[in-house]
Order: C-alpha cells, then sequence, then structure tokens
C-alpha cells in the first residue's frame, strides 16, 4: 500500500511539473518599453519626458509612431531591431521614444497622421521637419530597405547638434 501511494505521489508530482512548465512557455515576456524595437536601448516613457531628457543631455529625441497591428511597422521594428549600427547609435546617442498613440504637438505630424513615422527633436526642443525619408507622400516613413537611409538621417540629426554648438 505505501508503495503504490508513493509511486501515484511521484507521479502527480511529475505530472503537475510537467503542467506547470507548459503553462509557463505560454506566457509572453512582460512588455517593456522597447516594444520589440531594441530591449538594449533605453528608452523614455512619455513625450514630456523624452522632451526633458533631451535638452538635459543635449542629445537629440528620435520618435517612432507605430501601431502594433501594422504590417509595416512590424516589418520597420524587425529591421530596426537587427541593425547594430541603429541599435548602437539609438542606446549612446539618442533619446528614445516610440508611440503607439498620437501626441499632443501638431508639430510632431506636419504631413498627416501615419504609421510609422520617425521624427527627430533637437535638444532646442526643435522639431526636425527638415530630416525626411524618401517618400514625398509620407515624409517620415521608413521601410526596411530604407534602413542605411535612417542611419545617414540619424548622422545627420547628430551633425545639426555640432554645428549649432
Amino acid at each position: 500500500m505505501l508503495h503504490s501511494t508513493l509511486a501515484l505521489s511521484l507521479l502527480l508530482i511529475a505530472v503537475s511539473s510537467n503542467l506547470a512548465m507548459a503553462i509557463n512557455k505560454e506566457k509572453r515576456a512582460p512588455q517593456t518599453l522597447s516594444r520589440g524595437w531594441g530591449d538594449e536601448i533605453t528608452w523614455v516613457q512619455t513625450y514630456e519626458e523624452g522632451l526633458y531628457q533631451a535638452k538635459k543631455s543635449n542629445k537629440p529625441l528620435m520618435v517612432i509612431h507605430h501601431l502594433e497591428d501594422c504590417q509595416y511597422c512590424q516589418a520597420l521594428k524587425k529591421a530596426f531591431a537587427e541593425s547594430e549600427e541603429i541599435q548602437e547609435m539609438a542606446q549612446n546617442n539618442f533619446i528614445m521614444l516610440n508611440l503607439m498613440h498620437e501626441t499632443t504637438d501638431k508639430n510632431l505630424s506636419p504631413d498627416g497622421q501615419y504609421v510609422p513615422r520617425i521624427m527627430f527633436i533637437d535638444p532646442s526642443l526643435t522639431v526636425r521637419a527638415d530630416i525626411t525619408g524618401r517618400y514625398s507622400n509620407r515624409l517620415y516613413t521608413y521601410e526596411p530597405q530604407d534602413i542605411p537611409f535612417l542611419i545617414e538621417n540619424m548622422k545627420k540629426a547628430l551633425r545639426l547638434i555640432q554645428t549649432e554648438l
């Protein structure tokens, strides 16, 4: 009797342990401020915090507008996260913010509210409407194949700060 009780207990422990592991695998990792754009990057939570940090640190603020269910945003996010050069510049030289909602600052949507949209704000809190992407109908959008162009625009945002010092 003791032997069968022990065997049954071990069986229950094994089954419950496997069940617990299966449940844990189904849970998603906690959502961070990176939202998949780069987990090694330090992200600010709000536009206001980004403006404050940009001014305080004398670094440009890079604002990424996107939506979770947008296939174009997802494709750009993947390319952005895979680019070592972007990830390094973003972590070291920029204040980073990604938003899944519009801000109240209409300067961040000079040609409309669309996604994905990436804009730069310099430390003097000037929206750099002159740093645009390749497309004339959506000036601030980028596609995955535009990553080299985005890198150049990030460097341009950094150069503009140097020339204004």
